[in-house]
């Protein structure tokens, strides 16, 4: 009898210990082998969509561009037509959608998925971005859009910032990515009509490709370069679900396999414990 009991106790501790094995062990597979690759966008879309204060940032911004516009459009010795340069994407519309359909579904950006979402064209103003068009045209200044999103995805992209009320909705107004993403070529044929006098955008080459280079201290001492710029003639955005910065961490190329790029992440962070 004390046989079986022996037996048994040891039988209940080591199903126990089994047991617990295994939770710990699905614990282990639930936290990183099913993980999807397009898990580290959360935080950022949470926050963007979310925070309160992702809401009080663009509402400062537009603020500040207001209080820009009207001094450097009083101090402009030009003669030409004034106008603001702005970029379209987590500038004025909002596209954090898009990220969460790859957090759900598990994928990362691709081009497919990015045009299928412009073609749905239901992307909504961002906070404060309407008010601000429509206080430069009383201004007299012409808003001038100028993004990266396709030729081909011009109409589309017409249709749906007419329907959240912005101004300057005709095909002249519009700069969109043909052949290169590089915006120099289309920012110069604005700048060859136009006086520029504020620029806006969630991505620093909005303002000047020189930006683009984010080998050196990931592009901080450009911007260290170029402080005076910010809050004066260029009017930063905030985007943290992806961007240049990005590229930055991935040995500043989008070439970076995949699989690697979450060590590459983690590696960019800093640790000074």
């Amino acid at each position: 009898m004390k046989k079986v009991l022996i037996i048994s106790f040891l039988s209940i501790l080591f199903f126990s210990s089994c047991e617990f094995k295994n939770e710990n062990s699905s614990t282990i597979i639930k936290d990183t082998t099913k993980v999807s690759q397009s898990e580290y966008l959360v935080s950022g879309a949470l926050w963007y969509q979310t925070s309160a204060e992702a809401k009080a940032m663009y509402h400062q911004s537009f603020n500040l561009a207001k209080l820009m516009l009207d001094k450097n459009l009083k101090e402009s010795k030009s003669d030409k037509p004034k106008a603001i340069i702005t970029d379209i994407d987590e500038t004025i519309l909002n596209n954090s959608p898009s990220n969460v359909r790859l957090i759900k579904t598990g994928k990362l950006y691709s081009r497919e998925s990015w045009t299928k979402w412009v073609n749905a064209g239901i992307a909504e103003a961002l906070p404060g971005a309407v008010d601000f068009c429509n206080y430069a045209k009383d201004a007299g200044v012409t808003m001038i859009y100028l993004s990266n999103r396709r030729v081909q995805s011009l109409d589309i992209t017409m249709k749906n910032m007419t329907n959240e009320g912005f101004p300057f909705v005709n095909k002249e107004n519009y700069f969109l990515k043909s052949t290169t993403s590089d915006k120099t070529a289309r920012r110069d044929s604005v700048l060859a009509n136009y006086d520029v006098i504020l620029y806006m955008g969630d991505n620093l080459c909005d303002f000047s490709e020189d930006f683009d280079h984010r080998k050196d201290n990931f592009g901080g001492n450009v911007v260290e370069e170029n402080k005076e710029m910010f809050g004066s003639k260029f009017i930063v955005f905030p985007n943290p679900m992806y961007g240049v910065w990005e590229r930055a961490a991935y040995n500043d190329t989008w070439k970076t396999p995949d699989s690697q790029k979450d060590s590459l992440r983690k590696a960019a962070l800093k640790d000074n414990y």
